[in-house]
């Protein structure tokens, strides 16, 4: 990859263990890490944020290269992992901290978060309307060590397992038919 040229982007699309693992898969991406963002208590901790008291999301912050991995690709896959159409919420999750949010950095950004959830909406791939928020990029934090890979380093811990895993079996399928996977 090119480092020069690396570009980021941060959303939430409910727990960040599912997101960042499927993100890391992907050709193109050069790292996906868990945090929070949208708060506004500075450094917060994985207990504070699920209290829903601080006003962050969990969010995966993706460094990729454009030219190998387009925006747009990107956000297909954020609109296939998780279901926009949830307010705060994605399945058993609960809580703002669990909401559909694209961060932006600049109005191309925001123009282009806007566009691609007009396509996804128009796609018909989840039923209803969409409550992704748009928002102003301002802070990431990054989350505990022990976040960053949590489902590699524990697939048989009981949400992992239930939840994550299939979640990302069905990412693998249709992402890697795509040719859009790195060699495991």
């Amino acid at each position: 990859m090119d480092n020069n040229n690396l570009e980021t982007i941060t959303f939430g699309g409910g727990c960040f263990w599912c997101v960042e693992s499927c993100f890391n898969m992907l050709k193109g991406v050069e790292s996906a890490i868990s945090g929070y963002s949208g708060g506004h208590k500075d450094n917060p901790t994985y207990e504070e944020v699920c209290t829903g008291e601080t006003g962050h999301a969990e969010v995966v912050q993706i460094t990729y290269d454009p030219k190998i991995i387009s925006y747009e690709q990107l956000m297909d896959v954020f609109f296939f992992l998780h279901d926009p159409t949830q307010l705060n919420r994605q399945g058993n999750d609960i809580g703002t901290q669990y909401r559909s949010v694209i961060y932006y950095k600049d109005d191309t950004e925001k123009v282009k978060a806007e566009e691609a959830i007009k396509t996804s909406e128009a796609s018909g791939r989840w039923s209803g309307t969409y409550v992704t928020e748009v928002t102003k990029f301002e802070k990431f934090w990054s989350a505990e060590q022990y976040h960053q890979g949590y489902y590699n380093e524990n697939p048989t811990q009981p949400y992992c397992s239930a939840v994550v895993g299939p979640k990302i079996q069905k990412f693998k399928k249709h992402f890697g038919e795509l040719g859009m996977l790195n060699a495991e």
